[in-house]
């Protein structure tokens, strides 16, 4: 509570970010914005961190985009053509498409992407694992000769982290973080002005060529630019933030701290509203390579110990009509969503029960090193609930707070604690993973190869993740996710941690906004 009250204060008192003031017409041309988090990288490949897929939305473009109902829309293909037997696919580029070095965009640069996001991406490894021969056809035309019919193909090429790229830059190893971001989207990355911890800034692509059909709707449709210039200026101090926008130093803060939407709603020149309906799903995630989280009963006692209300009211507690609980693999309330084992996430918890549970599952007290990111409050406060957990568990913690873009480095290392390496880190699972199995990445279980951060294996999901592609209709689809969250129980990859829907804040001058991530395309700036 006092927490709260502190920084309610900060919305009156305190000293807003020095930034340029909005004051005259001239600003139309540029949006100031205020991200989660600073850049972590680059590349939308090596890291699935949304400061970066914000990114990539910006600077890169795509065959196929989701619109605000999750279907899939073209986007930098023209037209299809598919045999008669469904195992050949002809995409054919839209004309007009060029690299933000002047480069014409060609089929081989969209077959080096692909097979350089697909070494990384669950949808696409389930995309090429049914491919024979993925090949430039001609200039334009890029050709799939599948196995088998797989009429999700769109729908895993409309990917954000199938960001195209050219060949040169697409032919980086995909462990390795791409050296510049050259894509073809509607905004360049302005290189030269990055300030690391501070400052992103971007320039409208004069020489994009937006979509002649379709409508606007969130990444797919129309991408036509109304400004100049869109710059991001992160400001790590919640109180800090809020004061520059009612300020009008920002004109949009992406993710403003829940406890002060209430204070911020107050303001008449405010729209505070959720865009992303696919919410934030917490998580505590695994390293399954070393122990203890490499026995699967010590990572279930730990699931056990979770109680997601209590996590998501430390979130969330000061509008709790944006909270879930009982949450499972999906998003409640979404087609693939169950309810099968959710009663395991709740309270009230036997701590000598869960703690003798600990002992006979074999932990040692080894050192348990923590990633707790303190930069990004959403991921400080689930932290710090779940550690205080950890401890009446009676877990030998390590917990140590970082800023996001550490955490992102760290969590990607494989080497042993002694090393470096990690246990645990915090973070939220959103997106079109909360909805799928096909492109949630936290649960795939194929150890080092094709894996998420904290590298699983189980044979098991693996095999239900690939019958739920080859399920004729929705109702087999179900079945088997709720048969996915049965072995979930059994042996986590990561604690749910309850989820939060996150609204966002901007000035009233600002239409337009799309519903879905954040994007700078499509939106006015009336002042």
């Amino acid at each position: 509570m006092k927490r709260r009250d502190l920084l309610k204060a900060g919305v009156a008192g305190a000293t807003a970010l020095a930034a340029p003031r909005i004051g005259n017409a001239a600003e139309a041309n540029q949006i100031n914005f205020t991200p989660h988090a600073d850049l972590a990288s680059i590349d939308p490949v090596w890291t699935t961190a949304d400061i970066t897929r914000n990114f990539s939305l910006a600077v890169f473009d795509t065959l196929y985009a989701y619109d605000a109902a999750f279907n899939v829309q073209p986007q930098m293909v023209e037209g299809v053509t598919t045999s008669s037997d469904g195992k050949q696919w002809e995409l054919t580029l839209r004309g007009g498409l060029k690299f933000h070095d002047g480069e014409p965009v060609l089929a081989k640069d969209c077959v080096a992407t692909i097979n350089r996001w697909s070494q990384r991406d669950p949808f696409g490894d389930a995309l090429m694992a049914r491919t024979d021969e993925l090949s430039a056809a001609s200039d334009k035309v890029i050709r799939f000769r599948l196995k088998e019919r797989f009429p999700l193909l769109p729908a895993a090429l409309a990917a954000v982290n199938c960001a195209i790229m050219p060949e040169r830059i697409a032919k980086t190893d995909p462990y390795q973080q791409i050296p510049e971001a050259v894509g073809s989207g509607p905004f360049k990355y302005v290189a030269s002005e990055r300030i690391p911890g501070q400052r992103v800034v971007y320039e409208k692509n004069t020489a994009y060529v937006p979509r002649k059909t379709g409508r606007p709707s969130f990444n797919a449709g129309p991408k036509v630019v109304y400004v100049d210039r869109v710059v991001w200026n992160f400001i790590p101090d919640p109180s800090t933030a809020a004061a520059a926008l009612t300020q009008k130093e920002i004109d949009w803060w992406e993710n403003p701290q829940i406890d002060l939407v209430p204070q911020l709603r107050r303001d008449e020149d405010l729209i505070l509203t959720v865009k992303d309906r696919t919410g934030e799903i917490g998580c505590l995630r695994f390293n399954c390579l070393f122990p203890p989280f490499d026995n699967p009963t010590i990572r279930h006692v730990v699931l056990e110990a979770m109680d997601q209300k209590e996590i998501m009211e430390a979130v969330a507690g000061s509008d709790p009509g944006l909270i879930k609980t009982d949450v499972g693999l999906f998003v409640p309330g979404t087609p693939m969503a169950s309810t099968v084992g959710v009663n395991i996430t709740r309270g009230p918890k036997d701590y000598d029960k869960l703690k003798a549970d600990l002992k006979a599952a074999g932990y040692n007290g080894e050192k348990v090193v923590i990633l707790a990111c303190a930069s990004i409050p959403v991921i400080y406060a689930e932290a710090q609930v779940a550690e205080d957990s950890l401890k009446k568990l009676g877990f030998n913690t390590d917990f140590q707070s970082l800023d996001w873009s550490t955490v992102v480095a760290r969590r990607a290392s494989q080497q042993p604690i002694d090393k470096g390496g990690w246990n645990i880190f915090y973070t939220y699972l959103g997106g079109f993973g909360n909805i799928s199995p096909a492109p949630n990445i936290a649960i795939r279980g194929t150890g080092t190869k094709v894996n998420w951060f904290g590298w699983p294996t189980d044979a098991k999901m693996e095999d239900l993740r690939n019958a739920w592609f080859n399920a004729s209709n929705t109702a087999e689809q179900k079945k088997l996710c709720e048969e996915m969250q049965v072995q979930f129980w059994k042996n986590p990859p990561y604690v749910p941690l309850g989820m939060y829907v996150q609204p966002t804040a901007f000035h009233k001058y600002m239409q337009d906004v799309r519903d879905g991530w954040p994007q700078f395309y499509g939106v006015k700036k009336i002042v």
